[in-house]
């Protein structure tokens, strides 16, 4: 029975809204066969165990979580500046539906301590799992991501070996559900920018053991967070992290004040401020007699966030995906759905393998080889692929893709984030040749790739991406770093294409990855010739890419 009225020129039930449900209200684990592929090879025997966990959290993401997505973006959190007595109290505000999706995930946390002594006890990887749970999360909202608390590893793993023993203590009860639990928060960025470092204006000033803060942070995500990480300048020059919590150590209020909320685009579930410290308490997150900087360690880490940022970007490309499958399934022209048309089915195949590919991507950095070079090339691709995969599935629904009321046109929104958080594309690609000429870092990589290549073709350019950084090498430094972006995206190419080919020796679908792997490979590591490929013999491969890639 429908909820809305039947007008008298409804000749059919070609626009019956029930017709056109998206993604949400969907079984996420079930309708995915690529991430049932992926924890089938990273879990082994664990798979039995983790399986109706998976698929439990399928059902939680594809639901309550996804609709609290919608209400939060519509009803975003606001700032209680002050009480009744005009005193500060810069509280962050959630609406009910941040709280009760909050609750929700922390129920079924992936990344908590003890869900992981679980997956140990029960031969699953703990790291597959949590993957997993964020690339599902993310799926609904990449803004819970953010505010259940980015950079909670970066605070917990610099508090324990830097932050005084009561200090520390205090952090541990806080993030003592996992990293996501304690809703972390980083504040780098400044009115004079988030990459240059030499600008930063923020001072520290020594007290005891402890630092006093003073300046403003331009873009601090979380701001209603529980623990930040604060780049600010020692009185010798150096910038160097710090620890800044709500509350000093004698329990009254620190001197953290939230000047507005930002009016943003999208990821509205996380609450981005203008923050101003004064004389705020904080903690030195490195070693004063080594300098004082600790900011090689802090970038360690941030590449785990950059990680994180990356897993954001391909599950809105999923999304995206899938509400375009959804949509063209349903939506009729021409006598016929647009799934059956030609144009849509090229644009549908072609999404499907540049998902996949960045799937693949991510899904390594989290639990493959620690490569220095991995986590900048991944955030690279898979973070442009959001917005791309967002703005197609706009394109898939046609003027209703441009209504808010249509579930496409937030995840455009949110996905322009990602190419900024944790270093536009320019700063990847100095971060690529940073680990490149320090620390020779394309040596490990190119042999991971050499390991993971299987065909004539992508050996091939294998050998080829090694000749090209050894020509590139030899540039002067203008040139050079004009060409780091064509370089860095030939490293992601050889990279996803790589990844694709083993993924087709698992034994498990081999065939369709394979095809898989060729159609990408054909489309960014090969020359299309003259005729820009139309001379290719004629084929559709949709119905082999959809049936392994989405499944209503």
């Amino acid at each position: 029975m429908s909820r809305y009225l039947v007008e008298p020129y409804d000749h059919s039930d070609r626009y019956a809204t029930e017709r056109y449900q998206g993604a949400q209200g969907r079984n996420w684990w079930r309708c995915d066969p690529t991430l049932r592929l992926l924890m089938r090879r990273l879990l082994g025997d664990g798979y039995a165990w983790a399986e109706p966990h998976l698929d439990r959290l399928g059902e939680l993401m594809g639901g309550l979580i996804a609709r609290c997505a919608e209400e939060t973006d519509r009803n975003p959190p606001r700032l209680e500046k002050y009480d009744k007595w005009g005193r500060d109290v810069s509280e962050v505000v959630m609406p009910p539906s941040f709280h009760a999706a909050r609750d929700a995930l922390m129920a079924d946390n992936f990344t908590s301590p003890a869900f992981a002594e679980q997956a140990r006890a029960n031969g699953a990887d703990p790291a597959a799992l949590a993957a997993a749970w964020t690339y599902l999360l993310d799926q609904a909202d990449i803004g819970m991501g953010c505010a259940l608390g980015t950079g909670g590893d970066m605070v917990v793993s610099l508090a324990e070996k830097h932050a005084p023993p009561d200090v520390r203590d205090r952090v541990r009860e806080i993030f003592a559900n996992g990293y996501y639990s304690g809703e972390a928060a980083q504040m780098f960025t400044e009115r004079t920018g988030g990459s240059d470092l030499a600008a930063l204006e923020t001072t520290a000033t020594p007290a005891g053991d402890a630092w006093l803060l003073d300046g403003l942070k331009w873009f601090a995500s979380n701001a209603g967070g529980s623990a930040f990480v604060v780049l600010a300048r020692l009185p010798e020059g150096a910038v160097a992290p710090f620890l800044v919590l709500w509350e000093r150590r004698d329990g009254s209020r620190n001197g953290v004040r939230i000047r507005r909320l930002k009016d943003k685009l999208g990821t509205r579930s996380v609450a981005s401020a203008e923050v101003e410290l004064t004389g705020a308490e904080a903690f030195l997150l490195a070693d004063p007699a080594g300098g004082g900087s600790g900011l090689g360690t802090m970038m360690k880490l941030t590449n785990t966030s950059r990680l994180g940022v990356a897993m954001m970007g391909v599950g809105v490309a999923r999304r995206a995906l899938v509400e375009s499958v959804c949509y063209a399934s349903a939506r009729e022209a021409f006598g016929r759905p647009l799934i059956e048309q030609p144009l849509m089915r090229r644009k549908l195949s072609e999404l499907i393998v540049e998902v996949e590919a960045a799937q693949a991507m991510v899904f390594d950095g989290h639990v493959g080889p620690r490569l220095r070079l991995a986590p900048a090339l991944i955030k690279l691709r898979a973070s442009r692929l959001g917005v791309t995969a967002a703005s197609d599935a706009i394109e898939v629904h046609g003027g209703n893709g441009y209504i808010e009321q249509w579930p496409v046109a937030r995840l455009l929104r949110d996905a322009q984030v990602n190419p900024i958080w944790e270093g536009g594309d320019n700063i990847l690609c100095l971060d690529v040749r940073r680990a490149m000429e320090k620390e020779q870092a394309h040596l490990p990589f190119l042999a991971h790739l050499r390991t993971l290549a299987t065909s004539d073709l992508v050996q091939a350019r294998v050998e080829d991406l090694a000749k090209a950084i050894e020509v590139w090498s030899g540039l002067d430094r203008a040139t050079a770093e004009a060409r780091l972006y064509p370089l860095a995206q030939f490293m992601a190419d050889v990279y996803a294409a790589a990844l694709l080919e083993n993924q087709a020796t698992w034994g498990i679908d081999d065939d369709r990855k394979a095809l898989v792997a060729r159609l990408y490979a054909e489309t960014h590591l090969t020359d299309p010739g003259p005729l820009r490929g139309l001379d290719r013999p004629a084929t559709d491969p949709f119905d082999t890419l959809l049936a392994g890639s989405v499944t209503l």
